[in-house]
């Protein structure tokens, strides 16, 4: 499973004045598609944080290509594109009801061990899990 897809109801509080999501909550669809493409991998952002480890984005791009508007139907596709042995990197595509490309984007994460806010290897689950796409 190298992508994978998630459906959002874009609500009124995301939205600006004009009636379109307002920018910054890009990010947190990223998030909600990252974190489910985990959980179908078997992996929660939970039990990393209670075996001590954080994933972090150390780096994120976007580009708008259409606007996302209050009530429409989005689809998150995460995909996986290059993992290290600290790092992880995913593309994002978001689409509407029509099918049509509205953003996509780029985010890089480090494995970070939490006693020593150092970057670190993954543990061996999420490195077995990974090596299985």
């Amino acid at each position: 499973m190298k992508e994978h897809e998630l459906n959002v109801r874009v609500r009124y509080s995301e939205t600006d004045q004009m009636g379109v999501v307002y920018h910054g909550n890009y990010a947190q669809y990223f998030e909600m598609g990252r974190v489910e493409w985990l959980r179908n991998l078997g992996v929660s952002y939970k039990w990393m944080e209670e075996n001590g480890i954080m994933l972090p984005v150390v780096s994120l791009n976007m580009n708008y290509k259409k606007p996302a508007r209050y009530d429409d139907l989005l689809t998150i596709k995460t995909i996986l594109k290059s993992q290290s042995s600290v790092k992880i990197e995913f593309d994002y595509e978001i689409y509407n009801e029509q099918s049509e490309l509205l953003t996509i984007a780029n985010s890089i994460l480090v494995f970070v061990d939490m006693k020593t806010g150092r970057p670190t290897a993954p543990p061996e689950y999420v490195k077995e899990k990974l090596l299985h796409l």
